[in-house]
């Protein structure tokens, strides 16, 4: 059980089933029980995931002082999640509608309101994270001053830059080169996955970088060895929807990782949680405990 701080966004998810894409035009369609709201965002999903996998978060967050505070409360309540570092400082909280099909495709609309404008107060984050074995910053702008005095504290920066399609993103370059594991999407790669790791290790040497790969599995890169190392996709139940798959690919790697697993065997972990977070709708749904886990990994993962 590690001591994780996590900074990160929280919205508000809205999830609609659709029966194709495109959506054909028609000026009303009643959907009984296809359409979802739920409270999540990268931060809270992969906080929520290190949670239920029993490690302790210390989660920092900005909401609105909007009608969300009290779902987000309340939802933090129920999952026995800590919310006395989510600060209601914000006018609006974020918001996402996300379009789903049968095949678990899926179109994300997100409306971060004016969150990228936002400062976490650094006294609050400097108090939490003395004693964290390991900082999760989520790529939103007010992680962004955490990076240094986390790094100048010696703490191990674990970031997940999503899409990419620039070795020297303007945007994620302050956290990819803070981070000690990196993780990212291969969705928009300028370049094969593999070359493209080569180039990321070149550039920014994390301990660990991992390439997630949809249908394909995960790629992944370690400074110490300097070998590539590929893993499949598990088939662990039905595919309702793929959002949070990468989340939970994330926050899986980053407890075995902190739990001293090899990082070989925290990704092929990581794969089975996240193919069982994918039978669910939401994107903060459908997390495994460790227990479960390991009894998942050993059926479909530990060969």
């Amino acid at each position: 059980m590690a001591n994780i701080l996590v900074s990160g966004l929280i919205n508000i998810e809205t999830t609609v089933e659709v029966e194709e894409f495109p959506i054909p035009y028609s000026p009303v369609e009643y959907n009984f029980f296809g359409v979802d709201a739920t409270v999540s965002g990268v931060g809270y999903n992969v906080s929520k995931a290190l949670t239920r996998l029993g490690d302790r978060v210390s989660f920092l967050s900005i909401i609105g002082q909007d009608l969300a505070v009290a779902s987000v409360r309340a939802e933090f309540a129920a999952n026995y999640l800590s919310d006395e570092h989510v600060l209601d400082i914000a006018a609006q909280t974020a918001r996402s509608i996300i379009f789903f099909d049968k095949e678990g495709r899926r179109k994300i609309l997100v409306d971060l309101k004016d969150m990228q404008e936002q400062r976490y107060p650094m006294d609050v984050f400097e108090r939490t994270i003395v004693n964290a074995n390991l900082a999760v910053l989520c790529n939103i702008n007010f992680s962004r001053p955490m990076l240094k005095p986390a790094k100048a504290m010696g703490k191990l920066i674990a970031t997940d830059v999503h899409t990419l399609s620039d070795v020297e993103s303007e945007y994620d370059r302050e956290f990819m080169e803070a981070a000690d594991i990196l993780f990212m999407s291969h969705e928009l790669l300028p370049a094969p996955p593999p070359e493209f790791a080569n180039e990321m290790m070149r550039r920014y040497k994390p301990r660990a970088l991992v390439i997630s790969l949809g249908k394909a599995g995960a790629l992944m890169r370690l400074r110490d060895d300097g070998d590539t190392y590929q893993y499949p996709a598990v088939d662990v139940r039905p595919v309702v929807n793929t959002i949070g798959a990468g989340d939970s690919l994330f926050s899986a790697f980053v407890h075995g990782y902190a739990a001293h697993l090899s990082p070989q065997e925290a990704l092929k972990r990581a794969l089975v949680f996240a193919a069982y977070k994918i039978g669910v709708r939401s994107a903060s749904e459908g997390f495994l405990s460790s227990q479960r886990l390991e009894e998942l990994y050993s059926q479909y993962g530990g060969g």
